[in-house]
């Protein structure tokens, strides 16, 4: 068990959170119950996830919740391509917030990928 708040990993996740929580304030009204919270609900699964795994006792269990923390951030690049096609996102923070997706998912690959060579 550790300690998630020491991850990189983790720290990138949170910001990443942050940002887009922070961006989809300025989404429509009516995407309340929709779009926006679906984007929240993607961007935060990511960093809760990696906590989740941090908790756990096997590197295997680890390895199930960095997976689900994959999953949750291809969904998050996928909404916030279609904020940005929908146009409640600005091309500047659909950039931004993009890079930070892929760079979350680099390092949840490399993570993976660590944990399966030390099987």
């Amino acid at each position: 068990m550790q300690d998630f708040r020491n991850l990189k990993l983790w720290q990138k996740a949170h910001a990443l959170t942050l940002s887009i929580y922070q961006a989809s304030t300025r989404f429509p009204a009516d995407e309340r119950f929709g779009l926006t919270i679906q984007l929240r609900r993607a961007a935060s699964a990511i960093p809760i996830n990696i906590a989740d795994g941090c908790g756990r006792s096997t590197d295997m269990e680890f390895w199930k919740s960095l997976s689900t923390a994959m999953g949750s951030a291809n969904q998050l690049e996928y909404m916030l391509l279609l904020s940005r096609d929908l146009g409640f996102l600005s091309e500047e923070t659909y950039s931004s917030c993009n890079a930070d997706c892929t760079e979350v998912k680099r390092m949840i690959a490399g993570l993976i990928q660590s944990l399966h060579t030390e099987r």
